[in-house]
């Protein structure tokens, strides 16, 4: 049996009235909260706030690495660079490449659940192959095909039970009739990548769409006589969306418009992180294609936003900064409706006993002290 005890922490969800607490954590679990009592180890956090580990949704790549380096060095490095930014749990986000060995995928599968040093890789989210041409973005001609189940089939064969999301164009034909199966695999089915119509939107959310990836990018914006896919996403309670909340992919009025609509419960901030995250600005390749990461936004030669250079923990503080959101309802967005989207049952997403001992030391500015994974720090500033 392992064991630790943070002690002199502030819980995240009563920082303003809670007094200094202590964690007890055992074999991975949290044991006790409240309680000092002797452990293999202690950690001082000196004041600092505790809250669960971030859970970034959708990441390609950090640190230097990319999920479609194929290599388990590759994924431990992404998972050690999260690490240094709160996240604790990931979904390596890649793309499915018809006709070709697709190595990543099954790299991806192997290392899910695996401990790589850092954050753990909770499964993969394809982003496609089924998405609209016309809305590809960074995503190349090659990983795109007609939805069809042979094709899914083949992508099960490579990934398992590690499928974990799968990004989809409703309005392409044959895209509905796959919803179903992926919902059977218990693969949650996003809407994304797509030029749907409002009404063709309202389909793929009745046939068992429930999730968006990056809310307003890769898809038609709202027209007073066209409304498109966002009112269509707007409209439905049970729909939660991914947004990219550095201020570029959507301007900050529109991080706070979307957050208002949607709800605190509804909304999921990701990184769609490149290689270059917890790199200096440069040039990097994507997929055999060069981009340049300037000011923690990633683009191609032309100017296409292909994603961030930015830590899961900077993202929040834009979005509390743009939205006025309080500390609390900003780290649930990426911890409670993360752990609901995923279906966790409660382990990742609270601090309470009998939940993983994946947790974040931080202070109000959401800088990161210590990133814990299964009761072990991984990180310390």
């Amino acid at each position: 049996m392992t064991s630790l005890l943070i002690e002199n922490c502030r819980l995240y969800d009563t920082v303003e009235t809670g007094p200094l607490t202590s964690i007890a954590i055992r074999d991975g679990v949290i044991a006790e909260v409240g309680a000092d009592v002797a452990s293999d180890k202690v950690l001082d956090a000196q004041g600092l706030i505790l809250a669960p580990g971030f859970i970034d949704v959708h990441i390609q790549g950090a640190g230097g690495a990319d999920v479609l380096d194929a290599t388990p060095e590759a994924l431990e490095t992404i998972s050690r660079t999260c690490a240094r930014f709160g996240v604790t749990g990931f979904l390596a986000t890649t793309v499915y490449k018809p006709g070709q060995e697709n190595r990543h995928l099954q790299v991806a599968a192997d290392c899910a659940g695996e401990d790589l040093g850092g954050a753990r890789l909770l499964g993969i989210h394809l982003e496609g192959p089924f998405i609209a041409p016309q809305k590809r973005g960074m995503i190349q001609p090659d990983c795109l095909a007609e939805p069809s189940s042979s094709v899914l089939e083949h992508i099960y064969r490579l990934t398992g039970d590690s499928l974990k999301m799968m990004t989809l164009a409703p309005e392409l034909p044959g895209s509905l009739d796959l919803i179903g199966p992926l919902q059977d695999r218990g693969t949650i089915a996003a809407l994304g990548h797509t030029h749907a119509t409002y009404e063709e939107a309202v389909r793929g959310l009745e046939a068992g769409i429930r999730h968006v990836t990056h809310l307003f990018n890769a898809m038609p914006a709202m027209h007073h006589r066209a409304p498109g896919p966002l009112a269509a996403i707007f409209e439905r309670t049970d729909v939660t969306a991914q947004v990219i909340t550095d201020g570029v992919h959507a301007h900050p009025a529109i991080v706070r418009l979307a957050f208002g609509a949607l709800g605190a419960t509804r909304f999921i901030p990701i990184t769609d992180g490149m290689q270059a995250m917890g790199l200096p600005d440069g040039r990097y390749a994507y997929n055999g294609i060069e981009y340049e990461a300037r000011d923690g936004a990633a683009r191609y030669a032309d100017g296409t936003l292909i994603g961030t250079a930015l830590g899961l923990n900077r993202m929040l503080a834009r979005f509390m900064q743009f939205t006025g959101c309080s500390l609390t309802a900003t780290i649930d967005t990426v911890t409670q409706n993360t752990d609901r989207l995923l279906r966790l049952d409660g382990r990742k997403g609270t601090v309470r006993a009998g939940s993983d001992a994946d947790l974040v030391l931080l202070d109000r500015n959401l800088e990161v002290y210590a990133t814990i994974v299964g009761g072990r720090a991984v990180y310390e500033r």
